[in-house]
């Protein structure tokens, strides 16, 4: 799979199988109705679209996830400091805290997250 850009609305709408799936496509269709104010056919366009983008399989009139939303963050996450700070996680880490001091709590969890990769 390339293409992991999803924009706001398809984001949304991927949130919604994401805390729900696996899921019937006419059960997809019933939350888009009511959280997104979709009719069918905008749902199974955009459906059409992330499944063929890979995010999801449709099958039998069933919706499973392929790609879940923590792989999805993770790979988001990656590509921003790729781009923004060359790859760089410290790079990442002293901006963010040259502008917000960092309490003891979250430095601590950093340290901690720091300790388990170590491991």
């Amino acid at each position: 799979m390339e293409d992991y850009q999803l924009g706001v609305i398809e984001t949304k709408f991927a949130g919604i199988i994401w805390t729900s799936a696996p899921l019937t496509t006419r059960a997809l269709v019933e939350r888009c109705e009511k959280e997104l104010n979709w009719k069918r056919t905008t749902t199974y366009s955009v459906l059409k679209k992330l499944c063929g983008k890979g995010f999801f399989r449709m099958e039998n009139k069933m919706v499973t996830v392929l790609v879940s939303k923590a792989e999805y963050n993770s790979f988001r996450s990656e590509k921003f400091v790729q781009e923004t700070f060359s790859g760089s996680l410290p790079a990442l880490v002293l901006s963010f805290g040259s502008r917000k001091k960092l309490s003891e709590a979250e430095i601590d969890e950093l340290q901690s997250v720091i300790d388990s990769m170590r491991g």
